[in-house]
């Protein structure tokens, strides 16, 4: 159990990015989504099931991506902490970047949160993401980036229409 101090002691609305590439996909989201739970996560929505090309290499088995809105009165240490400890019980291993994996978490949002010590907020590189812009959407077609400000449908046009076209809802 991890213990928290009075000022980390506030709920946080959080958004969780979860990604499968290898094993049965759907079956290690739905584990990771279960464990997040035993972790004092409440799910409070989940998109549906996006399924995109392996980025950057094509050629890697097709990536299943949702998107969580959820609440904790984690902090964003210990949050970062459960994800990558998550990820390991799921199968990941330590490899090179972007490879294939069994369970990748991601932190999208934190409480509009900017940035902690070494953990950048929002995720660096989801405003050019199809499989994170989509399902977020989907479950809050309000949300705004923390930082720029931009509306979640301005960051959608944005994208490549490659990107558009070559992602799929299941």
């Amino acid at each position: 159990m991890i213990k928290l101090d009075i000022s980390e002691n506030q709920v946080k609305n959080i958004y969780l990015g979860i990604g499968s590439n290898l094993g049965n996909r759907v079956i290690n989201i739905e584990k990771a989504k279960f464990k997040l739970t035993q972790e004092n996560i409440i799910i409070l929505e989940t998109s549906s099931f996006y399924e995109s090309l392996s980025w950057p290499n094509h050629k890697n088995p097709k990536f299943l991506n949702i998107i969580l809105k959820a609440r904790t009165v984690l902090s964003i240490k210990d949050l970062y902490k459960i994800c990558k400890k998550i990820e390991r019980a799921l199968g990941r291993k330590i490899s090179y970047k972007n490879s294939p994996r069994e369970c990748d978490i991601d932190i999208i949002d934190y409480g509009k949160m900017k940035t902690f010590k070494d953990i950048v907020l929002p995720h660096p590189r989801m405003h050019q993401r199809n499989f994170v812009l989509l399902p977020l959407f989907e479950i809050n077609k309000n949300w705004k980036h923390p930082k720029t400000k931009e509306h979640i449908k301005k960051l959608i046009f944005l994208l490549p229409k490659s990107d558009i076209r070559s992602i799929k809802k299941i």
